[in-house]
């Protein structure tokens, strides 16, 4: 089996008529963080996308290797549902097995009290702040198969000090557990050893 991942080769991808990149290539290692960095418009969520297999890119193609947790900048969580209630569906909508340890309401229970939202799963989603439900989201990750590939779009949106502090220890621990992150960030990130992906770049090639 491949040392990555997740790899992409020579991807292309266009909104309309418009190029937004080309050429890309993408290796994704164990233990490795890489930023995808670029303009407004550029392709990152098209990117994230793409990876995740939820888009088709105009040229290109990726192989994956590991499993692969997708957060998405709208968080995919449901209004009429409570925090405890949206977190349990989408560890059922992502397929992990009947009977893994992940369904128990008790350890969805602990992925929401890491994150800091314990005291509001009863609580409706629509009741929730951004950052709380940025943080619900966020808890699929500690219910992550050991060394998914995290795919996460503008992860760090919406989330006091606190929560970016929870945020970074989390990815860190994926990391060294041999786990892999890609993401999008329009702020400033802290995290050692990053890989960054420049899309504006890849448009130009």
């Amino acid at each position: 089996m491949p040392p990555w991942p997740l790899h992409a080769q020579a991807l292309a991808c266009r909104r309309g008529e418009r190029l937004l990149f080309q050429h890309l290539d993408l290796s994704v290692m164990p233990g490795q963080a890489v930023w995808v960095r670029g303009p407004n418009g550029q392709g990152k969520t098209s990117l994230l996308r793409v990876l995740a297999g939820l888009s088709r890119p105009d040229d290109g193609h990726v192989q994956v290797n590991k499993p692969l947790v997708y957060i998405g900048h709208q968080q995919a969580l449901k209004d009429d549902l409570t925090a405890l209630e949206a977190l349990s569906f989408l560890v059922r909508l992502h397929a992990w097995p009947a009977g893994d340890s992940r369904h128990d309401e008790d350890t969805i229970e602990q992925a929401l009290n890491h994150m800091g939202v314990k005291a509001r799963r009863h609580a409706l989603v629509r009741t929730l702040s951004q950052g709380q439900r940025r943080r619900v989201a966020l808890a699929r990750l500690v219910l992550s198969p050991p060394g998914s590939v995290w795919l996460l779009d503008e992860p760090f949106d919406a989330l006091d000090d606190q929560g970016v502090t929870t945020l970074n220890a989390l990815i860190q621990g994926h990391r060294q557990a041999g786990g892999a992150v890609v993401l999008t960030s329009h702020q400033a990130l802290t995290l050692p050893d990053l890989v960054e992906c420049h899309l504006d770049q890849q448009a130009t090639r």
